[in-house]
C-alpha cells in the first residue's frame, strides 16, 4: 500500500470537463494507488459538464481511522474514571 509522501498527496480532488481526458486522469491515479473517496460531483457551467472526484491514498484512511480509534479509547477511559457508579458522571 503506497505511503503518503511529499510527491504524493494523501488527498486530491480532480476536477475538469467530463471528457475522456478526465477519465484517464482518474484511471492514472487509481493505477498509482489512490482509491475513490465518495461519489463524483457534476455541474453544468453553461457550456459543458464539469465533474469532480475525490481520491485518497489508503494509508491516509488507515491513519485517520487509527487516530479516531485512539481518541475514542481515550474518551472512554476518561468517562470510566469519572463515572461514580450511580448513573452520573
Amino acid at each position: 500500500m503506497p505511503e503518503p509522501t511529499k510527491e504524493k498527496l494523501s488527498y486530491r480532488l480532480i476536477t475538469g470537463p467530463d471528457t475522456q481526458e478526465f477519465c484517464e486522469r482518474i484511471s492514472t491515479a487509481l493505477a498509482e494507488g489512490y482509491v475513490l473517496h465518495g461519489s463524483p460531483a457534476a455541474t453544468f457551467d453553461g457550456t459543458e459538464v464539469i465533474v469532480a472526484q475525490a481520491i485518497v491514498l489508503p494509508a491516509a484512511i488507515a491513519s485517520a481511522d487509527a487516530a479516531v480509534a485512539t481518541a475514542v479509547d481515550e474518551l472512554d477511559s476518561q468517562l470510566d474514571e469519572e463515572f461514580d457508579g450511580e448513573g452520573h458522571a
